[in-house]
């Protein structure tokens, strides 16, 4: 476990905390657990945690996304049996979540996936 105070990354997914959220974010509706970074091979980035918030950016860009932790902290697992990244533990508080991407030699960008 991994905790961290400003600024931390698990694979391709960077945290970092924030003031306050942005003003046109949408707030998502939970059914389960908030995967904040989706993988292609199922591989999510994801938080069990009942007391977090997920947004979406309300511009519309997949890559930045929003948590809210309101409990004293919130976990964020990757969810791969082999080759895994290390827990991150996100204290309380507001958090912005990057996506990153890769230049493709074959023109513009793709999300990186894990």
């Amino acid at each position: 476990m991994i905790a961290i105070r400003e600024v931390a990354a698990q694979g391709d997914v960077l945290f970092r905390r924030i003031a306050k959220l942005p003003e046109q974010v949408i707030e998502q509706r939970r059914t389960g657990r908030v995967v904040v970074a989706h993988s292609e091979t199922g591989h999510h980035h994801a938080i069990e945690n009942r007391r977090v918030r997920f947004y979406e950016s309300g511009q519309g860009d997949p890559m930045i996304a929003y948590l809210s932790v309101d409990g004293d902290f919130a976990d964020v697992v990757h969810h791969r049996a082999h080759d895994t990244h290390a827990p991150l533990r996100l204290p309380h508080g507001l958090w912005e979540v990057r996506r990153q991407r890769e230049w493709m030699p074959e023109g513009g960008f793709e999300s990186a996936g894990d």
